[in-house]
């Protein structure tokens, strides 16, 4: 068996997530077209035991938060988590947006990546979306920095050039257990992805001001006690202002009932079975900016 670790690094909303569920050929991460959409680290497994004619294959992807300039407590220690990630894995995969310029931004990625001893690819993403010489440009300025051992065109959302990438990936992969049955794709708590669920159908349902002070709380999760019942969960949604709680709610509670039936589809198909879902919105006030709270709700590593 080979295995190993891959983090995925890179700027707030470039496809890290999507990138992700393409290589698993599954949905783990949630995605969204608003930036910082991944505020903890997510697991992703890929295991292959047909590879090299039966010696196994096992790569644990640790999808992390976009690294940006942090403008609250919640910011930086999301940023902490993406860092600490960094550490340790035997390969970090910097994902960048081949639409966007170069920026500052992209030059504290760089100097970030420079402090780290794993080796790294990059993928350009989005490379379907623009032309060759503005890719050859970001080939050249990101090739010039010495840092990578590799360079890729992609398309997470397409899927071009995913499965060579990910077939360049495990070259990295050592000799080495498997660490996860070969039939899960990631070991994050079902209440942790049920709440993550309800937080991507917010953040596609509501406006700009509104989606990264939103979290939300899984209250109760019972299970069906006999065949064919509903598998009953209650979650709270917790925003920072009154004026937010409206939002959600939306006029005549459209809004919530909305992003209530999505979500409750997209469980019944993770779970299995009926959902009976309860959504409740209650107003935190500046949670982003609470130490305690932004420990608490799982956001802060130890």
């Amino acid at each position: 068996m080979r295995s190993g670790f891959i983090a995925i690094a890179g700027r707030p909303n470039v496809g890290k997530s999507t990138l992700m569920n393409q290589m698993l050929g599954e949905k783990i991460a949630i995605t969204s077209s608003k930036p910082q959409t991944t505020l903890n680290r997510i697991k992703g497994i890929y295991t292959d035991l047909e590879y090299e004619g039966g010696e196994g294959l096992q790569m644990v992807f640790l999808d992390t938060p976009g690294i940006h300039k942090p403008h609250n407590k919640l910011g930086s220690a999301i940023n902490e988590t993406a860092v600490n990630t960094l550490s340790g894995v035997d390969v970090i995969l910097l994902i960048i947006d081949g639409t966007q310029d170069f920026g500052k931004g992209d030059e504290a990625v760089i100097r970030l990546l420079e402090n780290t001893e794993a080796p790294k690819i990059l993928a350009i993403n989005k490379s379907d979306l623009i032309g060759p010489e503005k890719y050859l440009e970001l080939y050249k300025r990101y090739e010039d920095t010495g840092l990578f051992d590799d360079i890729y065109g992609v398309s997470a959302l397409k899927g071009d050039n995913v499965d060579m990438l990910r077939e360049r990936l495990s070259g990295y992969m050592k000799e080495g257990p498997m660490y996860y049955p070969e039939d899960i794709a990631t070991d994050d708590p079902v209440r942790f992805i049920v709440s993550e669920i309800i937080r991507e159908k917010l953040m596609n349902y509501l406006e700009d001001e509104v989606p990264h002070g939103v979290f939300v709380e899984i209250e109760s999760f019972r299970e069906p006690e006999r065949p064919g019942a509903a598998t009953e969960i209650s979650a709270v949604i917790y925003c920072e202002k009154k004026s937010h709680k409206g939002i959600i709610i939306g006029k005549g509670g459209a809004k919530l009932k909305g992003v209530g039936k999505a979500a409750r589809l997209e469980i019944e198909e993770l779970l299995g079975c009926k959902v009976f879902l309860s959504l409740f919105v209650k107003v935190k006030e500046g949670w982003r900016d609470s130490e305690r709270t932004i420990k608490n709700w799982g956001y802060k590593d130890e």
